[in-house]
């Protein structure tokens, strides 16, 4: 099992900037990677930023230039730096972390989400 605690969420205004943070703990070997997500209202969830094991990041289209994904290893935490926000930026950020078994199966893992509001 994988916990995931976040924090850094709450009410900016636009051009404004906010920085997640999600500590895992638990049987935190072998995480293949890391991410966040987030679901607004009436939407699906997304991925937002995912980073792996090696260190290789990829993002949403929608945050390109404006968010950044990174980790420190030592603290088993993973940070989202959001940048020039925007109210459509507004949503239940969550924390994910992925493992693939032996198998071949993947399990994922969940934080309890953050608000992020954005106002104009």
């Amino acid at each position: 099992q994988v916990q995931l605690v976040e924090s850094g969420g709450g009410l900016v205004q636009a051009g404004g900037s906010l920085r997640l943070s999600c500590a895992a703990s638990g049987s935190i070997f072998s995480i293949n990677a890391m991410g966040w997500y987030r679901q607004a209202p009436g939407k699906q969830r997304e991925l937002v930023a995912a980073i792996t094991s090696g260190g290789s990041t990829n993002y949403a289209d929608s945050v390109k230039g404006r968010f950044t994904i990174s980790r420190d290893n030592a603290k088993n935490t993973v940070y989202l730096q959001m940048n020039s926000l925007k109210p459509e930026d507004t949503a239940v950020y969550y924390c994910n972390a992925f493992k693939v078994a032996a198998t071949g199966s993947g399990y994922d893992y969940w934080g309890q989400g953050t608000q992020v509001t954005v106002s104009s």
